[in-house]
This record gives structure tokens, sequence and C-alpha cells, in this order.
């Protein structure tokens, strides 16, 4: 007796649905309508003779034996995603947040595409966790205050290491030796990403009785640096996402820099694990942040 077909439309459409909490972000997700959502989860129901999910004024939640159902197809719907990519791969993802890959991947993407030329290399800025199926994501750069997902390969690249930055001239106007003076003379800017940035810093540099306060935050580390670079006040930055502005001369750092308490550490999809152009990219990110990708380009 042949097996029944399975509707995957409609459990597609419930899953996402249980897994989001709401029928209009599954229909976002998923590209079809609120209505299309519902009387694809409403039939899944008819069909069984069970309520799956318990819907409220704006909220939907699984009962128990929609969530027992949700969880199955989850795993089932990322063995298919993961299946199909390592059969007909697309082109490979990396993800970063917008201040890396704005500060530092892309003035050194052009040196990888230069090298690589048949390597498609898709960037995206995101965030905190990744779900590699979903997302098709291949590799994500990420700071060690984020937990790897289960399903990554996780390595450390670099120590971070830390350091407050300025304006040259406004580094010889304040004329800053050391922690005190910076905080007694010195703007303080911080940014909101990363609240304990300041006290991560003083005591890296074994003075944790220094209590900073910053006199301005800004949402987001690259406007952060920009502000330093204007010449508003002190960043505290990790030297990573400043060293080309040091170079360039457009900021200082006047009491250098310390390993900070993170890590910045490169995240691999492990079904994708094997796809040669992941690892020529891989391997390019590790030389680059090591600083041998930029001593080889300087020869």
């Amino acid at each position: 007796m042949p097996k029944p077909r399975l509707p995957l439309n409609a459990l597609r459409a419930f899953e996402a649905a249980s897994r989001l909490g709401s029928m209009s972000a599954a229909a976002a997700e998923l590209g079809v309508t609120h209505g299309a959502v519902s009387r694809q989860v409403r039939a899944l129901e008819a069909q069984f003779g069970l309520p799956l999910l318990e819907r409220g004024a704006r909220a939907v939640s699984p009962t128990p034996e929609g969530a027992r159902l949700a969880a199955e197809l989850a795993e089932s719907f990322e063995r298919m995603q993961a299946a199909v990519a390592r059969v007909q791969p697309g082109p490979l993802t990396l993800s970063s947040s917008a201040t890396v890959m704005m500060r530092w991947l892309l003035p050194r993407l052009e040196r990888f595409k230069r090298a690589h030329p048949s390597i498609e290399l898709r960037l995206t800025v995101s965030y905190g966790e990744v779900d590699f199926i979903r997302d098709e994501i291949g590799l994500a750069l990420r700071n060690s205050m984020v937990r790897a997902p289960a399903s990554a390969l996780a390595e450390t690249l670099i120590r971070e290491e830390i350091g407050p930055v300025c304006h040259p001239d406004y580094a010889l106007r304040m004329r800053v030796d050391g922690p005190d003076e910076l905080v007694a003379r010195a703007r303080l800017l911080g940014t909101a990403t990363r609240p304990e940035g300041w006290a991560e810093w003083a005591r890296a540099i074994g003075r944790p009785d220094v209590a900073i306060t910053p006199d301005e935050v800004f949402g987001h580390f690259y406007l952060v640096i920009q502000a330093a670079a204007c010449g508003l006040g002190f960043a505290l930055a990790p030297r990573l996402l400043v060293e080309d502005e040091i170079a360039a001369g457009h900021l200082v750092a006047p009491l250098g820099f310390v390993p900070g308490p993170h890590e910045m550490q490169l995240w691999t999809a492990e079904h994708l694990r094997h796809r040669p152009d992941l690892r020529i990219v891989a391997e390019w990110l590790r030389r680059e942040m090591t600083g041998a990708g930029r001593r080889a380009a300087e020869r």
C-alpha cells in the first residue's frame, strides 16, 4: 500500500509559525500571505484531528502535540537543506558585523578577488547567533562574546587587543600619559554594543580602580570610531578595527593597546566544511587576520 503524500507546504507553514510565534512572521519568511499560512495550518489540524497551535490576539504558540511535531520538523527541514546544499551549493556567504565588514573586510576584499577571481563570495551583515542552514551561510566572523551554535566549527583567529584612540590633533591638546589623565582631561566615547568596554580596558591595564563613564554613547562601533577620527574624543576600540586608520594617520593610540578579554573567531558551517571555495576563503581570513596576508602584500 503506497504511503500517503506528505503535505510539505503545510508542514513548512506550521513549523515556521510555531518557531516564530506569529502567522504574519511565518508568511513573511515563506513569501506567502497570512491567510495562506492560516489555511495550511488549519488543514493540518483537520487532517490530524487535533489542535497544533493556540491562537492569541497577536501571537500563536504550539500545543504540546504541536511542539513535538514542530521540533521534529525543524530537524528534518535542516537535514533536507543541508543535503541540498552539499549536492548543489550556491554562492559562498560570509557573515560579519557591519563594523568588521566596513572597517576590516571590505578594504581587503579586492586583494582576495584579484587572487581568486573564480570564487563567488557573497557578504551579509548580521549580529549575534547564526542559523547556517536557514540563512545559507558558510562562514561567519564573530567576537567571542557571542556563543557559537552547535552546528558550527569555531576557531580562534586572534585575541583582541584594545586601547583608546583619537584624532592626532586631539591627542596633542589633551597630552594624556595614563588612565588618570585620560579620565580627568579627555572626553570619552562609548558604544551601546559594548557597554563594558571601558571597564574591560581598565581591568586589562591593571587599573580596575579607575571608574570610567563615557561622556557620549554611540549605537555602533563604526560610529564611535568615526566620532574619534573627527576629533570628538577618545574611543575605546579593538586594534583590528582601527589599524588602517592609524597607519593612514587619521587616528593615534597614545596609550597603546593591551590584550583584552575577548577573541575574534571564525565559525564554519559543519555541513559545508569540505567545500573547496570555503576552505580557500577560510585560509585567506586566517592569514589576513594574523597579519601574514598584509605583510605579504607590502613586500
